[in-house]
């Protein structure tokens, strides 16, 4: 019976109309120092176990020679556990026609790479909230003091690449992309076989499947008992 249901379970990972995504393993823990400039000076979106999903714009251009792949948008995936598979989900609406590449690096590999610390350097710089303007500054959620706390992480950084994916004979839309509305969710997978996103689907369908059976076992014996009687009934006449 659980054979039957495989088909099901991959029908249920494929709802989302527009998706990209990608698989990896949490890191190993590195220490994260408290001394400025800290993780939260760059200012970047963060997702966690505990803060999964994202609701943003993402900034998307035509490819080009210097950027072969589109826009880059940065964020920090904190809070993960060494050796878990995770999984990091775009999804956006098929109206606006967009090519996602998503990529997942260790800070050391940033910081060492010229090209990333660069690209980050200068997304980290167009997300500085405005001098001696208070009310752009953000408030200190759980999330941004722990990146502005000493402590061993397992930690990563995310780069989503968006490229637009579309033609038109609007001069407007060809010289001026538009911003394309996401959903950037982090999805730990259970027991490293299943996100745990599907988790209510799978134990729905499972609850399912064993309700039919039970009731079909029931039905099943009715007839059984129904022929029964009617074939004692024949031979006593």
């Amino acid at each position: 019976m659980l054979t039957q249901l495989v088909p099901l379970f991959l029908l249920a990972s494929a709802v989302y109309a527009n998706t990209e995504k990608a698989i990896f393993l949490g890191p190993p823990t590195v220490n994260i120092p408290s001394a400025h400039p800290t993780l939260n000076d760059l200012h970047l979106d963060t997702l966690t176990p505990s803060n999964w999903a994202i609701r943003t714009h993402l900034e998307a251009q035509f490819p080009n020679i210097s950027s072969p792949h589109g826009k880059a948008t940065w964020l920090i995936l904190d809070g993960l556990t060494e050796g878990q598979r995770y999984e990091v989900r775009v999804c956006w609406a098929a109206t606006q026609p967009t090519a996602f590449e998503i990529n997942t690096y260790e800070l050391q590999i940033v910081f060492e790479t010229p090209e990333l610390i660069s690209e980050l350097s200068e997304y980290s710089w167009s997300r500085q909230p405005p001098e001696n303007d208070s009310e752009s500054q953000p408030k200190l959620d759980d999330n941004v003091r722990a990146l502005d706390s000493e402590r061993d992480a397992s930690i990563l950084f995310l780069q989503i690449l968006a490229a637009a994916d579309y033609y038109t004979m609007d001069e407007k839309l060809m010289s001026s992309v538009s911003p394309v509305y996401v959903d950037i969710i982090l999805d730990p997978f259970f027991l490293n076989v299943l996100p745990r996103s599907l988790l209510p689907t799978v134990a729905y369908i499972t609850a399912v499947a064993f309700a039919s059976w039970f009731v079909a076992r029931y039905i099943s014996n009715r007839i059984r008992c129904a022929a029964a009687e009617a074939n004692h009934g024949k031979k006593t006449q």
